[in-house]
């Protein structure tokens, strides 16, 4: 009969340290994932629907019916992200939509840099043309840039520019203003001609709201605003959408 001393026995099968690392290493693989889950929103920023709980939301480039054809990298989740001084102002918009049963519907607003490199290499595969009847049927793929409909670098990406449009409540049908969101085209400019004299009446609805609140219309888009003193005028944020 070998004797072994109860110590060795002990330090070989009950030794504590070995549970301890066992552990650590676990924490070691998943911190990737804690951090992710625990990671808030930067400093400024804020949920919308949060701040505004009656907004719409149709958060599109976090699905494939974008003109891209797919959903679109960093969009993790169908969340609106803005910066606070900007869900403010928007909330003073919706709440001179309320009394008249109208409510803004945002489709995007903080656009991380990933999502825009995303765009880019879009644009640059020209052979890639499977959405182009639904949403720039008329202007060349290669001119995108060129025509002002893509930016390398886009002033969602600050946190204070804002896809938008009105719709009636309670059913939430849009207002028609005479083109779909993300139709890259001169249809699609605000003061267009070539729609009606009543949807462009419903663009300058929306646009003068925007403009009565503090925010600035962009010429080739009747559904885009940027808040005119936004607090990151000169700073791209790449956070993920979620």
């Amino acid at each position: 009969m070998i004797n072994i001393p109860l110590r060795r026995i002990k330090n070989q099968v009950f030794n504590p340290v070995w549970p301890g690392i066992l552990w650590f290493a676990v924490f070691v693989l998943l911190l990737p994932s804690i951090l992710l889950a625990d990671q808030g929103l930067p400093d400024g920023f804020v949920y919308l629907d949060e701040i505004i709980p009656s907004i719409k939301l149709d958060m599109r480039y976090c699905t494939a019916n974008n003109f891209t054809g797919k959903p679109v990298d960093g969009y993790l989740k169908p969340r609106c992200i803005i910066s606070r001084p900007a869900a403010a102002a928007l909330k003073e918009v919706q709440d001179e939509l309320l009394p008249f049963g109208l409510s803004l519907k945002v489709y995007d607003a903080y656009r991380p840099q990933m999502a825009v490199n995303d765009f880019i290499r879009w644009a640059a595969d020209v052979n890639d043309e499977k959405t182009k009847a639904q949403y720039y049927p008329d202007v060349d793929k290669a001119n995108l840039f060129k025509d002002g409909y893509i930016a390398r670098k886009s002033g969602h990406t600050r946190g204070s520019t804002v896809d938008l449009t009105i719709v009636i409540l309670p059913d939430c049908n849009e207002l028609d203003m005479g083109s779909s969101f993300d139709f890259l085209g001169p249809v699609s400019w605000p003061d267009s001609r070539l729609v009606t004299s009543e949807k462009r009446a419903h663009r300058l609805l929306l646009r003068t709201l925007m403009i009565k609140h503090g925010f600035n219309p962009y010429s080739k888009e009747w559904w885009h605003f940027s808040l005119a003193n936004e607090p990151y005028p000169d700073k791209y944020f790449n956070f993920p959408v979620q």
